[in-house]
């Protein structure tokens, strides 16, 4: 490296003020990176940066990996590195913040500038390679820092703290914009869960029976006992009363008090009966004391 640009007043540019001051010069290139440099400016802080750079897209390119293509858009508002097919601006170098750029005599392809970045306040070295216009962009950069001297100089520096506001700006919105994106993404994935987390209309929680463990109904003293349907629909019939009639270990018949009627019992027992119910009809005799239960008699 043994060119860095300067503003001599007898240098011969290779624009028109005009098409720098409204419009701008592109160029097309091959960007091998940035790196951080200790330095803002120097011949051999760039030649450390380039020959790290150049390392690093050596062991890419072994990788498989091609050096990416991009176009330079320069005025003198600053350098703004797009891609070539989108024109997306990859990056935006405010011409007051660009310290230093040089042109590598030794390999005629390489070129590259120091800008100090805008939100880290560190100093990035930006490295190109173009096989013919390496000389050539270097001197537009530097024609296009003439330019914006001089016009610093006749507004009174005014000039240059509207652009620092604007680009502030800028930044500040695309910060937004992008802040903006993510919000939406976000609010589009809470409205997909409260949608599966709401339940269709008549398949309500709360009309389904609780059950317990066993995935059974709990019995309730206050729900009906509804017999269940036969497979083919009808209700099933009431059980049947056995037709033999169980007898116990002496083979007597089971006595049933809600059954059996007064001619179900044999005569002797019946008869037994029968006087002692006259006997509650007469009078209930406790210990030798009778209580009559007629009231109209009172207590003998």
């Amino acid at each position: 490296m043994n060119r860095a640009f300067n503003r001599k007043k007898d240098k011969s540019w290779m624009h028109t003020p005009e098409a720098l001051a409204k419009h701008f010069i592109a160029y097309n290139a091959k960007f091998l990176g940035n790196t951080e440099v200790d330095q803002p400016k120097g011949t051999e802080v760039v030649r450390d940066a380039v020959r790290k750079l150049k390392f690093q897209r050596h062991i890419k390119k072994s990788e498989g990996q091609k050096i990416p293509k991009v176009e330079l858009q320069i005025s003198i508002y600053g350098v703004k590195i797009l891609d070539p097919k989108s024109k997306e601006v990859q990056y935006n170098c405010q011409l007051h913040r660009i310290s230093f750029c040089a042109d590598d005599k030794t390999d005629k392809r390489i070129f590259t500038f120091i800008c100090k970045d805008s939100e880290s306040n560190k100093h990035l070295c930006y490295v190109f390679d173009s096989e013919k216009c390496a000389e050539e962009i270097t001197l537009t950069i530097g024609q296009a820092f003439d330019l914006a001297y001089k016009k610093f100089l006749e507004s009174g520096g005014k000039d240059v703290e509207t652009r620092k506001q604007i680009g502030g700006l800028q930044k500040r919105i695309q910060d937004l914009e992008a802040e903006n994106s993510e919000l939406k993404k976000h609010l589009q994935v809470l409205e997909e869960q409260l949608m599966i987390a709401q339940v269709p209309p008549g398949n309500s929680m709360s009309s389904k029976t609780p059950t317990d463990i066993f995935d059974m109904v709990p019995f309730s003293p206050m729900t009906p006992l509804v017999p269940l349907p036969a497979s083919n629909g009808s209700a099933p019939p009431p059980p049947a009363r056995p037709t033999e009639i169980r007898r116990d270990l002496f083979g007597a018949e089971p006595f049933d008090p809600f059954t059996c009627g007064a001619a179900d019992f044999p005569p002797d027992i019946q008869s037994k009966l029968d006087e002692m119910q006259e006997g509650f009809k007469m009078g209930l005799t406790v210990e030798g004391t009778v209580f009559s239960l007629d009231p109209l008699e009172g207590r003998c």
